[in-house]
């Protein structure tokens, strides 16, 4: 059975695949050396941040940031929208489903940091970094 943290850090990470079925989705991985021909999407976990303590029942409360970056595919024309085609079903997909399926109680995106990103390739991607802001509870911050 998963943890708490575990089963949201999933929940992202079929999220992120569901919206985006072309890309190469990750998580905790380092940059590819050339970009995907789908474009590439990287979850790192992120910080669970302090919880919130209710006492009575004891129960911490998650305000979790995962980090999240998305490289487009290659196309040197029309680069800033292969990277919204990759954005907009991202927010699509959270807007559906706030709870991840109910592992969450709430799940919100920041609005994305965007630049021109060169890997090996002669011509450059747009990439996109942002948060997904998961909050969950347990009973217990290791489960």
């Amino acid at each position: 059975m998963d943890s708490a943290r575990e089963a949201a850090a999933k929940g992202v990470k079929a999220l992120l695949e569901a919206a985006a079925p072309h890309a190469e989705v990750r998580r905790d991985q380092p940059w590819p050396k050339r970009p995907d021909p789908g474009g590439t999407i990287i979850l790192h976990d992120g910080d669970p941040g302090e919880p919130e303590v209710t006492l009575s029942p004891l129960l911490y409360t998650y305000t979790h940031e995962f980090e999240v970056e998305v490289l487009g595919p290659p196309g040197s024309t029309n680069r800033h929208e292969l990277l919204d085609q990759l954005l907009v079903p991202i927010g699509d997909r959270i807007e559906a489903d706030r709870s991840l399926g109910g592992v969450a109680e709430w799940v919100e995106a920041t609005a994305p940091m965007t630049d021109d990103v060169t890997l090996e390739s002669a011509e450059p991607v747009r990439g996109a970094q942002l948060s997904i802001i998961v909050v969950y509870s347990t009973s217990n911050p290791l489960t």
